[in-house]
């Protein structure tokens, strides 16, 4: 672990967001990661969603420790204490998982490493905070009710911290209503990851696309701050 649980909150909230990938071949892996730290990522969420997927994660963490040093690499789609305890020995700065599961904060609490908890209510929430979750994720985003959602937490909760993933895409409008919603960082997938026409991912277009929307973001940010 090369960052505490309040660096990558911070991290998250400064960049404001975060890719979302994961491929089998670690080669592919570390292109892709090199294209998006080079267009302005600082944290980048690696998924636990295929075979021997901890063996690319050790891979991917010798190389970002070489090449990459000032990255947060961190792990998703993680469901239990166990596998939490196996990435954080592989290098994770944090964590996050598509569910709330109170054992897996109970690991990571020990360890002071970020985690980030899957919500779909304003009791899990809650109840994820009380276990120590500097930022909450919300799974999927737009199916549990979009930047809307976030409005309505914010209301009686303003010092929540959220993150969605899931139904944001990177364009100007949609970027724009999550962060107008008060959101702390949006966690992007797939759309990030451009293909060219033989398949192959465009390590130029992703490199593009991740700066785009990190300059919007911080477009909104400051528009938003010149009107209040």
């Amino acid at each position: 672990m090369k960052f505490s649980r309040i660096d990558i909150a911070l991290m998250m909230k400064s960049v404001g967001m975060i890719p979302v990938f994961y491929h089998k071949d670690i080669e592919i892996c570390k292109q892709v990661l090199a294209a998006c730290y080079k267009g302005g990522a600082r944290v980048f969420e690696f998924t636990n969603r295929g075979d021997f997927a901890h063996e690319v994660f050790a891979e991917l963490v010798h190389f970002r420790n070489k090449e990459l040093p000032e990255l947060a690499l961190g792990i998703g789609s993680i469901y239990d204490a166990p596998t939490t305890a196996l990435y954080l020995q592989l290098g994770a700065d944090f964590i996050v998982s598509p569910i709330l599961n109170a054992e897996m904060a109970k690991v990571c609490n020990r360890r002071k490493v970020s985690w980030s908890p899957g919500c779909g209510t304003l009791t899990e929430i809650s109840y994820a905070e009380e276990l120590g979750a500097e930022v909450v994720k919300i799974f999927p985003g737009a199916q549990v009710g979009g930047p809307e959602f976030v409005k309505a937490v914010n209301g009686p909760q303003p010092w929540s911290s959220i993150m969605p993933t899931g139904g944001v895409k990177p364009t100007e409008e949609n970027l724009r209503s999550w962060i107008d919603a008060g959101v702390h960082c949006v966690g992007i997938g797939s759309q990030l990851f451009v293909k060219d026409k033989n398949g192959d991912f465009s390590l130029e277009q992703i490199e593009n696309k991740v700066a785009y929307v990190i300059e919007m973001i911080h477009q909104i940010r400051v528009q938003e701050v010149a009107l209040v």
